[in-house]
C-alpha cells in the first residue's frame, strides 16, 4: 500500500494520462455519425485533445460515442460493446435521438439511451456541431481529471448498483390489457395442414 503523501500525486498523474489518452468508441447510426466523422476530420481535429484514436475493437476503447437514433433491435449490440469495454470507461451520447428519441418518438426507436447504459455527457441538437462533440470530450476531460484515482477508491465506495435499471417487469392482472377480438379466424392460429 502507499503512502497518502504519495497517493494524490499519483491521483492527479493518473487521471492526467488517462484524460489526454481517450480512444473513442464510435456507435454511429444515422447523420449525427456524419458530424462525429467530421469532428475527426483535419478541420476540426479532436486529435488535438487526444481522443483521435478511434477503434472498432470494444477491448482498446474507453469512451462510446452513441451518435444516432437507436434502434430496440441494436439495443443488445450496443449493450454488449458496453459490457467488452475496460473499466474505467464513460459514455457521451451525442445528438438528441441518443439522448431523448429524438423526433422518432415511435415504439421502435429507444426513447435514451441511459435506460440501458450509463451516459456521462449528453450533447444536444440535430445534429450536432463538431465543436459541440469536442466541447463534450473537454467536459468529460474534467470530469475525468476530478473523480478518478489509481487504485480504484471511487468504486470500492459504491453501496448500490448505479447503472440503469431495467424497465421490463411482468405486469398484475389488473393492469394487463386484453385487446378486444376474435382471434379464431386468424390464420398464424391456424394449425398447419401435416404433409405425408
Amino acid at each position: 500500500m502507499l503512502p497518502d503523501f504519495m497517493i494524490a500525486p499519483l491521483d492527479y498523474l493518473a487521471n492526467m494520462a488517462r484524460k489526454h489518452s481517450l480512444w473513442p468508441m464510435p456507435f454511429a447510426t444515422a447523420c449525427c455519425g456524419i458530424e462525429l466523422m467530421a469532428t475527426a476530420s483535419s478541420r476540426y481535429d479532436i486529435a488535438r485533445f487526444g481522443s483521435e484514436a478511434m477503434r472498432f475493437s470494444p477491448r482498446q476503447c474507453d469512451v462510446m460515442i452513441v451518435a444516432g437514433r437507436v434502434a430496440m433491435k441494436m439495443v443488445p449490440v450496443m449493450q454488449r460493446i458496453w459490457l467488452q469495454m475496460p473499466e474505467p470507461k464513460w459514455c457521451i451520447s451525442m445528438g438528441a435521438c441518443a439522448s431523448s428519441g429524438g423526433v422518432f418518438d415511435t415504439y421502435a426507436v429507444v426513447q435514451g439511451i441511459d435506460r440501458f447504459i450509463p451516459v456521462d455527457v449528453y450533447v444536444p441538437g440535430c445534429p450536432p456541431r463538431p465543436e459541440q462533440l469536442i466541447r463534450a470530450v473537454l467536459d468529460l476531460q474534467e470530469k475525468i481529471q476530478k473523480t478518478g484515482t489509481i487504485d480504484a477508491r471511487e468504486f470500492a465506495s459504491r453501496t448500490a448498483y448505479e447503472g440503469p435499471t431495467a424497465l421490463a417487469r411482468e405486469l398484475g392482472a389488473e393492469e394487463a390489457i386484453i385487446t378486444p377480438g376474435d382471434y379464431n379466424t386468424a390464420t398464424r392460429l391456424r394449425s398447419l395442414p401435416t404433409v405425408n
